[in-house]
């Protein structure tokens, strides 16, 4: 048998391993009403399923570990961030009137297993099979380094932004967030589109569907979970402020971008 076949059995493991992980966490945050453990376990989901595809290939090289590693890193990183985040926040006002709902709540869970799912799917195939570390990996592998400094910085000024008092009820427009009004947004879109080009010389025939990755978590942060009800808050707490609403026009929403003067 060939080391480096492909099973695609092992798509349905990674969805039925996501699945079970927010089961298992669902109950503990359901019961005890609690946001702690929420994002924390969307990364700790992603890092498993790196670390498992890549045990369980036999054939698995340097480039293997390399992919996963990259999985891995970016997952603890935003793990670290959003657990800090999440202790010192207490609450997670996304949830206001869902964790309360056994239905919603559990709904919320089922699609975060199902994006963690999706979104991995380039990843998945590459680190199940044979993974060629030619020009596309390295560019891919740039690309996702490029990302992951973009989300990291922007995290990280707009966490220290927040933590002072005085900044309390304004909005952060220093730093990557002069330039973009959601450049963690970007910097998490650029990195898996990275890595969908590091693994396209392991897609062949159907597996090219893979590319429903980086297309879905783009489209989640575009138009769902991501920009959109950032917005409508930011509207709705600084909508009138002339200040917000020149930061807000001159400012690009994703793509960082020379602000417009005035």
């Amino acid at each position: 048998m060939n080391p480096f076949s492909f099973d695609p059995l092992n798509i349905l493991f990674s969805l039925l391993v996501s699945l079970a992980l927010q089961a298992v966490f669902f109950v503990f945050a359901a019961t005890l009403k609690t946001d702690k453990v929420t994002d924390l376990t969307y990364s700790l989901t992603f890092f498993l399923l790196a670390l498992g595809l890549t045990l369980n290939n036999p054939g698995a090289e340097v480039g293997h570990w390399i992919l996963a590693g990259m999985v891995m890193l970016w997952s603890v990183r935003l793990g670290t961030y959003l657990l800090i985040r999440i202790i010192q926040m207490g609450r997670d006002r996304r949830f206001d009137g869902i964790r309360e709902n056994f239905l919603s709540f559990s709904l919320f869970w089922i699609f975060q297993g199902i994006t963690v799912w999706a979104t991995m799917l380039p990843v998945t195939v590459a680190l199940s099979g044979e993974l060629h570390t030619g020009t596309a990996f390295l560019v891919g592998s740039a690309l996702w380094l490029i990302g992951l400094c973009i989300e990291a910085v922007a995290d990280q000024q707009k966490f220290v932004f927040k933590s002072k008092s005085q900044n309390e009820n304004r909005w952060i427009d220093s730093g990557l967030w002069k330039y973009s009004r959601h450049p963690n947004y970007f910097g998490e879109i650029l990195l898996w589109w990275g890595l969908f080009i590091a693994t396209v010389p392991a897609l062949t025939g159907w597996l090219y569907l893979a590319a429903i990755g980086p297309v879905f978590i783009t489209c989640i942060l575009l138009f769902f979970s991501g920009i959109p009800p950032l917005e409508r808050r930011y509207k709705e707490k600084y909508g009138n402020n002339a200040d917000f609403l020149r930061y807000r026009n001159g400012t690009s929403m994703l793509i960082p971008w020379k602000p417009a003067k005035g």
